[in-house]
Parts: structure tokens; C-alpha cells; sequence
């Protein structure tokens, strides 16, 4: 290993790990610094061991959030040029750090007719490596590498925590999530894994609508995402993971984002109520991006959006049928099909 790729190897492996945090007496946190850095690393120093990443090849990708900051993050080190494609949701203070890195950025400014923005910057996406031939694209909602890259999460929970009885974090692109529990139940398959989504996002039934809370949901089902690895599923509302962010941060001095606020909620909840079982919670990123919008009582209280955090979910029968209040689902480790059939009342093999 030369000087230049251990330098830059060990820069962005300092942040890897999360802090593990006891928040309280069952509950822990894992708190990263940005957890997009874990695939993010591990896909590009991949690609370049295996040729995938030649001296000349451009690293492209689709974001609207911290996967792009952590590949920015990685490129930079590693000396190579890079293009996001994203949407007009990008807030301007990472798009500014996107661009000092050294990044390219280039908004689509319409959504597509079916799939919104998510769709609109997959096909822009394929345009620019149809244009330039000499292009790698980690494909972060379908490169097994995603989830395969949280076996060291994994690793880091056992070593440090023990054995485990549960793990909840939010769900995006499936990578984290279904990661880390399939390495963790290689040792314990009876932890229970908790995924926490947004009402009108695709992944677990809901039709795809507008959403204010970022960061977990989607428009479109990535492939990464398996099903059935999950126990259950709640659904959070942008009010109530902002209101569980600032709760957080009062209560643990933790100081991270809404995706984080959202988890930390479910698990409180789902850890209280089974006090003889050690939880553990995904905290994402930081909060550092959303000073003036989740941690600022005026653009919550315009926007409609303050108030404190529920105390429990309301039980759904039907997945399919957005709830505006926090929901939970017990999913049983089921396929999509599976939960979606027997929610019409169909029988799916």
C-alpha cells in the first residue's frame, strides 16, 4: 500500500464506526457521523482494487442527500472526478459542500411523470454515461456491495455491545438495514429488525406521494431492499421525527438528524415496552445540516410542524393505506407480495 492510498484510506475510515451511546436502559444509540460513508468507502476502494475504476473513469451517481456528500467525501481523496445528478430538494448548504469538494452537480429541474425526481435523475443519469463512456456508477439502490459494506457495523455492534435482541434504523435504500441485520443474525437469527419509513413512500405498500421528511422513503423500489428481513415497520410523520430529533438532542445532548429522530423514536417506544431486551438504533448523520430548519421553532411552527413527539403508533391492519400518525406494522419477515396479498385477501405463496 503506498503513502498516497493509505492517507486517504485511513481519512475517511476515522469516521467510519459510530459512537456507541447508552440512551438509556436498554437502548443504545450508533451514532455515525455519516453513515453513507460506510458503502460509499467501500464501493469505490472496490471498484478501484478490481478495474472497475480506471485511471481516467469518472465516478457518477443520483442523490439528493449524504450518499453524495460521502462519495464527494471519498472522491476527493482519492483524487477523482465525480458527477451527481439531483433534484431541486437539495438544500443549498450541501450543495455548497458538494461543490467544494469538487463535485459536479446538475439538478433536474422537472419530475418524471411516473417515479418523480427519483426517476427524473435516473434517466438523466443514463444519458450522461451513455455520453461518456469511461464512467463507474456505484448504484448505491442496487449494488450488493451497499448492504455487504455493513458487515463491519455489524462487527463493531457485536464486539462492543454483545449479543443483540433488536436493531431499528430507517430505511432508504435498503443498503443499511438489511446489511446490517443479515450479518448480525449469522450469529443470532432471532434479532429482531425494525424498519422505520415515511407515509407515502413505496417501500413497504404505501402509493408513492409527496413526502417533507427526506433522507428515508422512496418514489422507487431498490433493489437492495429485501423484505424480509424485517419484523415490523413503522411509519413516521415529517412532524413527529422533527419532534423526536429536538427530543433527542435535549434528552441525550445527542446532536443528529431527522432520519436519526425518526428511529430514536421507535426504538424508545419498542425498547420500554420490552425492557429485558438490548435494542440498539441506526442514527444516520448528523444534525448539522438542519440548523436552520429542524432545530429552528420558527420554520417549524410556519410550516405547521411543531409540537412534541406521540407516545405510541397506531396498529395498522392494512399497509397499503397511508396513515397521517405515526403506524406500525407487524411484517414478519414476509415478501412484499406476501404482506400485499394478504392484506387484499389474497393467498401469495
Amino acid at each position: 500500500m503506498g503513502g498516497h492510498e493509505k492517507t486517504y484510506r485511513d481519512a475517511t475510515g476515522s469516521l467510519l464506526l459510530p459512537r456507541i451511546i447508552r440512551l438509556d436502559d436498554n437502548l443504545y444509540g450508533a451514532a455515525f457521523t455519516l453513515m453513507k460513508l460506510v458503502p460509499a468507502r467501500h464501493i469505490l476502494l472496490k471498484a478501484e482494487e478490481s478495474g472497475l475504476l480506471g485511471p481516467n473513469t469518472e465516478v457518477v451517481e443520483t442523490t439528493s442527500g449524504t450518499f453524495g456528500l460521502a462519495l464527494a467525501m471519498q472522491a476527493a481523496l482519492m483524487k477523482r472526478r465525480l458527477t451527481l445528478v439531483s433534484d431541486p430538494v437539495i438544500d443549498p448548504a450541501l450543495h455548497r459542500r458538494l461543490v467544494d469538494l469538487g463535485a459536479r452537480v446538475e439538478i433536474c429541474a422537472h419530475p418524471a411523470d411516473v417515479g418523480g425526481f427519483q426517476q427524473a435523475r435516473l434517466d438523466r443519469l443514463d444519458r450522461i454515461r451513455a455520453e461518456r463512456p469511461d464512467t463507474f456508477c456505484p448504484e448505491q439502490y442496487t449494488n450488493p456491495d451497499n448492504p455487504a459494506s455493513y458487515t463491519v457495523v455489524a462487527e463493531h455492534l457485536e464486539s462492543t455491545l454483545g449479543e443483540l435482541d433488536c436493531l431499528v434504523g430507517p430505511v432508504g435504500s435498503g443498503g443499511s438495514m438489511c446489511g446490517t441485520a443479515r450479518a448480525l443474525r449469522a450469529t443470532r437469527p432471532g434479532l429482531r429488525a425494525i424498519g422505520v419509513d415515511t407515509p407515502h413512500s413505496v417501500l413497504f405498500g404505501h402509493p408513492d406521494g409527496s413526502r417533507v421528511l427526506r433522507g428515508l422513503g422512496n418514489s422507487l423500489m431498490p433493489g437492495n431492499l429485501d423484505h424480509r428481513e424485517f419484523d415490523e415497520i413503522h411509519w413516521c410523520t415529517a412532524a413527529e421525527a422533527f419532534a423526536a430529533t429536538r427530543l433527542l438532542h435535549r434528552s441525550t445532548a445527542l446532536f443528529q438528524g431527522p432520519t436519526s429522530g425518526a428511529a430514536y423514536l421507535v426504538a424508545r417506544w419498542w425498547a420500554r415496552r420490552h425492557p429485558d431486551a438490548r435494542v440498539v438504533v441506526m442514527l444516520p448523520d448528523e444534525g448539522h445540516r438542519y440548523q436552520d430548519t429542524v432545530y429552528d421553532d420558527a420554520w417549524l411552527a410556519a410550516r405547521g410542524l411543531a409540537g412534541a413527539p406521540p407516545e405510541q403508533p397506531v396498529e395498522v391492519v392494512d399497509p397499503t393505506r397511508p396513515s397521517d400518525v405515526w403506524s406500525r406494522y407487524a411484517w414478519g419477515r414476509r415478501s412484499l407480495g406476501q404482506v400485499v396479498g394478504a392484506a387484499a385477501g389474497e393467498l401469495i405463496a
